[in-house]
């Protein structure tokens, strides 16, 4: 499995390098560059959502590499896609499952939310990462659900800074934590049907050099394990 979409509202997949890295090793990468697109920095407007949706390919790559935390958003747009009952897995320092502000205008923290209130093919959700939340997939989840079909949605702030470095409050799980969380997922009795990816720093939230890097081979890790174990 090589085929990924990137989308990229604030150019913080080319200030990393990531994106021509992924060109590089002859994936099939999806681009979207929707740094002009208005009404998405952390909110995303009902205009902005329609033109994002219209935007995306029938045929969606199962592994989708978001941009930083304030898209996460997307991970609802992305899930609007499936039709069949799924489990949503999150791996997060952040539950996401605030009121809506401003008018119910869907944001980075609120798409939990109005995913489980209005998605009706989502059975449930497991939160791992949050504070008051199992900080490991609990015993016996994976086996009950043989068979059946999970979303994977990561975002690297459930990382202390060694690994990742995001523009939001971080976690304390390590890479390698991270790294067998997605296998347990990847390798175990469910049946994932997509990974999406996000958390970073931009440019212009503040993001230097040695940010960019780290996030880079952090990325390069979580590339290669998700691309060898999502079948």
């Amino acid at each position: 499995m090589k085929d990924v979409l990137v989308t990229d509202f604030s150019g913080m997949v080319q200030a990393e390098d990531f994106l021509p890295l992924l060109q590089a090793q002859r994936a099939g990468v999806v681009y979207k560059n929707w740094t002009a697109l208005e009404g998405t920095h952390c909110y995303c407007s009902p205009d902005a959502q329609a033109q994002i949706l219209a935007g995306l390919p029938d045929q969606l790559p199962r592994l989708r590499w978001i941009d930083s935390g304030d898209f996460h958003y997307m991970s609802l747009l992305l899930a609007s896609r499936e039709k069949e009952p799924f489990h949503l897995v999150l791996l997060d320092h952040h539950p996401d499952n605030q009121e809506p502000a401003f008018g119910g205008v869907l944001s980075c923290g609120s798409w939990v939310k109005v995913l489980r209130e209005e998605n009706p093919w989502l059975r449930d959700i497991l939160s791992v990462g949050p504070d008051g939340c199992p900080q490991a997939i609990p015993e016996g989840w994976l086996e009950a659900r043989r068979g059946e079909r999970v979303y994977v949605s990561l975002d690297k702030d459930i990382m202390d800074q060694r690994w990742a470095r995001t523009d939001w409050t971080q976690g304390t799980h390590t890479l390698d934590q991270v790294k067998d969380l997605l296998l347990q997922l990847l390798e175990g009795p469910v049946n994932v049907v997509a990974v999406d990816v996000c958390g970073g720093m931009a440019p212009e939230k503040g993001a230097r050099p040695e940010d960019l890097k780290i996030n880079r081979e952090t990325n390069i890790e979580l590339y290669k394990l998700i691309t060898t174990y999502l079948k």
